[in-house]
């Protein structure tokens, strides 16, 4: 895989599970927040899905839209885009009624300085969305971050573990789930609560970052010693079959790899492969924030991309000299600051 064209081939392949379980859910898709990281891929596969199944469903794409280019090549793949600024009020009321909607607007990067228009994205404005769409079924996009930080041997945090979340992003996104939880239960909004970490794209992620720290020589900081990893497309077709498991009061569903991923381990992979020395400073900590994800493997069934191929085709991509799109996850952070 050395083209972005192959990668989003890649990334927009459904899966005959997805093609099955979208023709037992009705209704049209709108897609709250499509100009994100993971928006184009997922609409362009909810489109995949839709014709390989013959499918009688129209897929909306819901963003501001500052890149004209990300718009107009969901065009082409036949998404509906609206430009849309969700928090008027008014243009969110005139958005078109969708029996399904999967909610990805919010903000993390940036947060420090700008905490009230994070606060504003994620606590507020769901309880618009979950008015605006109080009849339809809503995925709620979240996160691991609003799980504690556990020791790095217990297997990471299920579903039924509290949140203590670390750092105004995380208690924010935990303060979107609330929200939304409260409108599941005022007005019977079936929904699903997604909670990832982390999605891997060749252009971004945390595989993405240990390739080209290990390319540039530069030293890797290992105080975070251990994450979660995710292939995007899977995560995406996850979230779309996510539709099918919403209920109120809301399913909490954790959406990751199998592996607890020793970044050690992973630099070395990508040293061997890069033909450079893995650089490291600081000491895996005994803690993590970590995800487990047996209930989705449960539902849904394991990744169809293991974490080898990940690393091989990121690899493969940094020597080639693929684009990145410069979006550090820091998942290293261990105090919440974004």
């Amino acid at each position: 895989m050395n083209t972005v064209e192959q990668l989003e081939c890649k990334l927009a392949e459904p899966t005959e599970a997805l093609v099955k379980e979208l023709q037992a859910i009705d209704g049209d898709i709108a897609l709250l927040g499509v100009g994100g990281k993971m928006g184009p891929s997922l609409a362009r596969l909810a489109m995949n899905a839709i014709r390989e199944g013959g499918l009688n469903k129209r897929v909306y794409g819901i963003s501001r839209f500052s890149n004209a280019q990300a718009r107009s090549e969901l065009e082409e793949a036949g998404v509906e885009t609206i430009s849309c600024e969700l928090l008027d009020d008014e243009a969110l009321r005139a958005l078109p009624d969708a029996a399904n909607v999967i909610y990805m607007a919010g903000n993390k990067f940036g947060t420090k300085g700008r905490e009230h228009f994070t606060w504003a994205m994620n606590a507020y404005l769901p309880g618009r969305v979950a008015e605006k769409y109080k009849h339809s079924r809503i995925v709620v996009f979240s996160s691991g971050n609003i799980y504690p930080f556990l020791p790095v041997s217990g297997g990471g945090a299920g579903e039924d573990v509290a949140p203590e979340p670390i750092g105004e992003y995380a208690q924010s996104t935990l303060g979107r789930e609330r929200i939304f939880e409260y409108h599941s239960h005022k007005n019977g909004t079936p929904m699903a609560m997604y909670r990832l970490n982390y999605a891997i794209d060749m252009r971004y992620g945390v595989l993405h970052e240990l390739a080209r720290a290990v390319s540039e020589e530069r030293e890797i900081d290992l105080t975070m010693g251990f994450a979660n990893v995710i292939w995007q497309g899977d995560a995406n077709a996850m979230a779309l079959r996510c539709l099918g498991h919403c209920s109120s009061p809301p399913a909490v569903i954790n959406i990751t790899g199998p592996e607890t991923l020793s970044i050690r381990w992973a630099a070395g992979e990508f040293a061997k492969r890069l033909g450079k020395e893995a650089l490291f400073t600081g000491k895996e900590a005994d803690t993590a924030l970590l995800n487990n994800a047996a209930k989705s493997h449960g539902l849904f069934g394991y990744p169809t991309v293991t974490l080898r191929q990940m690393i091989d085709w990121t690899a493969e991509w940094v020597q080639s000299g693929g684009p990145s799109w410069n979006k550090p996850t820091h998942f290293q952070q261990r105090k919440g600051d974004f």
